[in-house]
């Protein structure tokens, strides 16, 4: 049982669906009395948070955004240069 305490919330689809679904932000009761700052000051600093934590927490990098198949042919074509090259010194 919840018992006499409201709480404004703050809620902020994701930007990237395969890191998260939404981010909740609690915002505290004297935000917008004590600073001056505006509901909309308030949203876009939720929307830059989540953004933020997008860009930050991605998954693994990539050097380039290539094709599986891409990355297989080159590999084979670096394994035929070195092949190569240790049959001809040899």
């Amino acid at each position: 049982m919840v018992k006499g305490i409201t709480r404004r919330v703050v809620v902020i689809k994701s930007p990237d669906p395969q890191v998260f679904d939404e981010a909740i932000f609690i915002v505290k009761e004297d935000a917008s009395k004590k600073s001056g700052v505006t509901n909309e000051e308030i949203l876009r600093q939720a929307q830059d948070t989540a953004r933020n934590y997008i860009k930050t927490h991605r998954g693994g990098k990539k050097i380039l955004n290539l094709p599986p198949p891409v990355y297989a042919a080159l590999g084979a074509c670096a394994t035929g240069l070195i092949w190569m090259l240790t049959t001809f010194i040899h």
